[in-house]
């Protein structure tokens, strides 16, 4: 949590003004009962108009300038509050993009998007919270019993008697109910979770008529959640009613003090007053003080949480920015944050420089070799891969076909270094894939993945994402081998109409074939089709595997298919099953000699005509 506070370095100036003009505000605070003992003692007792007027005024100043201060205080306040959440979702951020594939799935994207947002939320509120009431409140209780000392020691005694009992209830509630928040914190993930998985397979859960279910399942867990809150709650709602019992019978007995002492002639009416105006101060802010406390707990449980993705590594970081580099290096004005943010999208994984220089220098593709690969992911108990050995010849055609879970995308997420293998060696033109530095690899890599993910933007911007220099002709010819240059053009604007977020005004195979179009802008060495064009028809995916024969330059292509009708004329065809090669060769030889292969191949097409039809 501590770590954290760097993050507020810019913002010493207001975070020392901040607090300071809430003391000055509280000083005027505590004027303000003394000079109303003066008017009830010297004017009202007295009938002195001339004296009320005067008094009356200095009070009205108290208030303006009281008033003045608050502001200014609120102003430096909230501009270190949001400046520090700003820099500290800025590095998040940057340091989430750093996390490699494993710890991605190990923390969870739901938890992710939780410190995101509303984690750094409270802990903002928090931060503004503690900048005007952490010093404001207590200086006040402190302050307020110091000056009831200086009108009436007898009757003073009460504070002190009644303020460390108010000090010990507040701080056990408070004991109490801090584990509990975080508990409630980590129960939000949960819904979170629960909520993001049912939007995003909302289809299979009809599918599989598992409305109910689900339904249940997040009514169960939303019913744990809420009845956590409504305990904390209920705890925390103690503090006020609690509080006000015992103000109030302090309130109470100073009154019979001050009215023996006033009969007695020790004491005048109007202090009586101020006495127990300064209890209603006292009052007032231990009531904020408690509820600054609250928001600081939630604010210190989501730091330390923010802090636990902080202290996660990534397992592959040859070459990112560190966060403390990182930190060090933003400019406070806005126009340096959007063209840092600029510099840092790397969402499919690869700095934009190092993408238009291998756009620039484009040769024959690399040679992939698997030398005795193994991958176990973080966490599982058997291995994802195992023993995988191949040799991909540069500008060579690669077919993986095998059932689901057979580790097909997780093999060609070896290349990029999207994971890293746990035994083994992949080596891209003779060299170990783990030497080279991540944007390196990355930079010669054109990847499609299984989900099509595009951008709001025009379908240029989205197009630029491959490679950001390219001109309207290489994006055109681009999306024209991917089978997208009907669809542009039967747009509004062409290359200028706009794609709303991940895509939802276009079809499946529409996105596919842009995605695909956005790999080949940046004309990759190595192209990896990871069962990108699932959502094609066979005419238009037989159009496109003729097309990328015929790019112009040769990359090192793989393509990742259920279909065996997409792979059956690569140079060479691996067969997954459980993790493991059976079958290695071209169609014909796998017909023959892969019992998997031929399966697959027999449950698709059932006699050699209807083959035959495809193919063409």
């Amino acid at each position: 949590m501590k770590e954290l506070l760097k993050y507020i370095k810019d913002y010493k100036k207001e975070c020392v003004l901040g607090p300071l003009f809430k003391l000055l505000e509280a000083c005027f605070d505590l004027t303000v009962p003394i000079v109303m003992a003066k008017i009830i003692d010297e004017g009202i007792a007295k009938s002195d108009s001339h004296f009320i007027l005067v008094y009356g005024g200095v009070l009205i100043l108290l208030a303006a300038v009281g008033l003045l201060s608050s502001i200014t205080a609120q102003y430096f306040a909230a501009k270190a509050a949001v400046g520090f959440a700003t820099n500290l979702r800025h590095g998040l951020f940057k340091h989430i993009e750093s996390l490699s594939f494993t710890e991605m799935d190990t923390v969870g994207i739901s938890t992710l998007i939780t410190r995101m947002t509303s984690d750094i939320n409270q802990m903002q509120s928090g931060v503004n919270m503690a900048l005007r009431l952490f010093l404001r409140s207590p200086f006040i209780v402190f302050g307020a019993e110091v000056m009831a000392f200086t009108v009436d020691v007898k009757a003073a005694i009460v504070f002190a008697v009644v303020i460390p009992i108010l000090a010990v209830v507040v701080l056990g509630i408070m004991a109490v109910s801090m584990p509990l928040y975080r508990k409630v914190q980590a129960g939000l993930d949960g819904i979170l979770g629960r909520t993001r998985q049912n939007l995003t397979g909302v289809r299979v859960i009809r599918a599989f008529d598992k409305e109910e279910a689900e339904k249940e399942d997040f009514n169960n867990e939303n019913q744990i959640l809420t009845n956590l809150q409504l305990l904390v709650g209920k705890i925390s709602a103690l503090t006020n009613p609690v509080t006000y019992i015992f103000l109030n019978v302090a309130l109470v007995v100073l009154l019979y003090v001050g009215a023996i002492r006033v009969d007695g002639g020790f004491l005048t009416q109007g202090k009586v007053i101020a006495l127990v105006n300064y209890m209603s101060q006292i009052l007032v802010e231990l009531i904020k003080l408690a509820n600054t406390i609250v928001l600081s707990t939630k604010a210190v449980a989501c730091g330390n949480r923010i802090q636990s993705v902080f202290e996660m590594k990534p397992s592959i970081m040859d070459d990112f920015v560190s966060d403390d580099e990182e930190f060090g290096s933003m400019k406070k004005s806005d126009s340096a944050e959007s063209s840092k943010l600029t510099d840092e999208e790397n969402v499919l994984g690869s700095e934009k420089e190092l993408i238009n220089k291998s756009a620039d220098s484009i040769s024959k593709g690399a040679e992939i070799v698997f030398e005795n690969v193994d991958l176990t992911y973080k966490g599982a108990g058997d291995k994802s891969l195992e023993n995988i050995s191949f040799t991909a010849p540069a500008g060579s055609t690669i077919g993986i076909i095998g059932g689901t879970g057979s580790g097909k995308s997780s093999l060609v997420n070896l290349i990029p270094r999207f994971y890293d293998a746990t035994a083994g060696k992949v080596l891209i033109d003779g060299k170990n894939v783990k030497d080279y530095k991540v944007s390196e690899v990355r930079s010669i890599v054109g990847i499609v993945m299984q989900k099509a993910v595009l951008f709001k933007g025009s379908i240029r911007e989205n197009m630029k994402w491959g490679n950001d220099k390219a001109t309207d002709d290489e994006i055109n010819f681009a999306l024209e081998n991917a089978q997208a240059a009907e669809i542009v053009a039967g747009k509004e604007g062409g290359l200028d109409y706009m794609i709303e977020q991940s895509g939802r005004n276009l079809s499946g195979g529409q996105k596919q074939r842009f995605t695909i179009a956005r790999a080949l802008v940046r004309r990759p060495k190595v192209l990896i089709l990871d069962d990108s064009a699932s959502a094609l028809d066979f005419t238009t995916d037989a159009k496109l595997r003729k097309s990328l024969k015929q790019l112009g330059y040769e990359p090192t292509t793989f393509i990742v298919s259920q279909r065996t009708s997409s792979i059956k004329h690569a140079d060479m065809i691996l067969v997954l099953d459980d993790g493991k090669v059976v079958g290695k060769g071209t169609h014909d030889e796998l017909l023959e000699n892969c019992e998997v292969y031929h399966e697959i191949y027999m449950s698709q097409f059932k006699d050699k005509k209807a083959d035959g039809e495809v193919s063409a």
